[in-house]
């Protein structure tokens, strides 16, 4: 059963994060201290805190059939333009898909691996 267990992303917030000097470290510390705290509230509780590797491609791999996004596929803080696709879009370009050339979430698919990942901790590796 996966009933107790948490996953969760190891952030690159440094490259996330717009703006001033000051509001970027404020952020960062502030990603700190929300893992800090549910590492310990985990702990307190009896649950897993299992930690996607930094690598670990979430928002690069699709959560139905498991393709993972490569080079120009890629996703980044710009979309896709060799596919003209927005950066909150997933679309997966395998035929045998059952969300072929379908717009999905990002984010929904990303949390659809982490609970993959979550159920299969041999995936948390990068790819």
């Amino acid at each position: 059963s996966n009933e107790g267990k948490i996953g969760v992303e190891e952030m690159g917030v440094r490259g996330m994060l717009r703006g001033n000097v000051a509001s970027k470290g404020r952020q960062r510390r502030m990603f700190g201290l929300f893992r800090k705290l549910l590492t310990y509230k985990c702990e307190w509780y009896g649950k897993e805190l299992i930690i996607a590797n930094k690598l670990y491609p979430s928002t690069q791999r699709c959560a139905a059939c498991g393709l993972v996004k490569k080079g120009d596929e890629k996703i980044t803080l710009q979309g896709n333009k060799k596919h003209g696709t927005k950066h909150n879009e997933f679309v997966c370009y395998n035929p045998n898909c059952p969300n072929y050339n379908k717009k999905v979430d990002r984010d929904e698919n990303a949390m659809a691996n982490l609970t993959l990942l979550v159920k299969h901790p041999e995936l948390n590796r990068a790819l």
